[in-house]
């Protein structure tokens, strides 16, 4: 076997077993030949194969990292597992693979005859930020696996069955014993020639080439929840990947993600937002019609309203999730706009209105004048 094991499964030499077994889980359903038919896609799902036996298990690790492949083979393949070890990888191997229809792992015909159930499946979802807030129907298209309508999921053409494996008893796997110098070790490997299934198919189906499921794109209807946020995930029951030999259909999760809003934004199941006034209305206070995600709210500016004044529109802001009746608030932070230049008249009036209070423009100018006023 050319290549150094931790590069096959793209991880440090340092990586914890959790670690070797995730990147191992991924890159096995990538190049599983019942799933990526691209050339050298079988020989690279071997190599991930080879490469997990060794490192996955801390004794055989070691050696690999002491000797190389010297030491934990002494013949093509060979994988340094002991008899004794070959049900923590065959479980293992059942997990990964139960949604490929059942191959590696299944180490009696009970297991391997039962059904399958069928893969989990994610997909990423953008919402509006209004979409998020109100809710609603979305329709999405999702690529699945379903079974095959010709030879109803059994992978044999019509009027045809399978027979058990010659090569592995219908066991699903084959074992050969090697000797090296650091002892016996044993070879455990999906059967060549059934691929795990335990069974062989002489008249494969021509619809679905003797894999039982065809990958479909389906159009879904889904319902976003009112009050939805970044990161929720819906569950949508049996829209996986459909079962093996009569299992039940895995389940579609939706992981939503919000697009920001221009005027608004979120905090918890608040609405925030800003708006600018000028001088003059917060000096004396007005009635204004502002932006909701609602529509138009009408809100009272109080006179003397002082920059950074926060109003609060109650339970105008997000429904709660699972409560859509309890709502947030909308929080407006209020900016006020103090003019640089104005006109001859207006500076005439502000100039009357400083003397009544006694105070001098001079230095200070306008700004500084007006400035004072919403500090008073």
């Amino acid at each position: 076997m050319a290549g150094d094991y931790y590069q096959i499964l793209g991880v440090s030499r340092d990586a914890n077993k959790e670690e070797i077994k995730r990147a191992y889980r991924r890159l096995a359903r990538k190049y599983h030949p019942d799933v990526n038919k691209e050339a050298g896609a079988e020989e690279r799902f071997k190599e991930v194969n080879r490469a997990y036996e060794v490192l996955s298990e801390p004794e055989t690790r070691a050696r690999y990292d002491r000797f190389g492949e010297a030491g934990v083979s002494s013949g093509a393949g060979s994988s340094g597992f002991d008899y004794g070890d070959m049900g923590g990888f065959a479980d293992i191997f059942e997990t990964i693979f139960s949604g490929f229809g059942g191959v590696g792992g299944q180490t009696t015909s009970r297991r391997r005859s039962g059904p399958v159930r069928g893969d989990d499946l994610r997909l990423d979802l953008k919402l509006e930020f209004r979409e998020a807030i109100f809710g609603g129907e979305k329709q999405i298209k999702i690529p699945h696996l379903e079974t095959c309508e010709v030879c109803q999921g059994t992978g044999a053409k019509p009027g045809t069955g399978s027979r058990t494996c010659p090569t592995c008893n219908g066991v699903g796997q084959v074992k050969r014993a090697t000797r090296t110098p650091f002892g016996s070790f044993a070879q455990v490997s999906t059967c060549p020639t059934c691929n795990g299934t335990g069974e062989v198919i002489d008249s494969k189906c021509e619809a679905c080439n003797g894999a039982g499921r065809k990958q479909e794109t389906k159009k879904l209807k889904i319902t976003i929840p009112p009050g939805v946020d970044n990161g929720t995930r819906l569950r949508v029951a049996s829209e996986g990947d459909a079962g093996v030999r009569g299992g039940t259909s895995g389940d579609l999760y939706v992981y939503l993600f919000v697009e920001p809003d221009r005027e608004f934004t979120r905090e918890g199941i608040n609405i925030k937002s800003e708006i600018s006034i000028s001088y003059l209305q917060a000096i004396l206070g007005c009635r204004l019609k502002v932006n909701g995600v609602d529509g138009k709210e009408e809100i009272m500016i109080p006179a003397g309203t002082q920059p950074n004044t926060v109003l609060t529109l109650e339970n105008k802001g997000v429904p709660k999730l699972g409560n859509p009746v309890s709502r947030g608030n909308h929080l407006i932070t209020v900016k006020v706009e103090i003019p640089t230049r104005i006109s001859a008249e207006e500076k005439d009036l502000l100039e009357k209105l400083a003397n009544i209070k006694g105070q001098s423009i001079g230095k200070g100018g306008l700004e500084g004048f007006l400035g004072g006023l919403f500090h008073k």
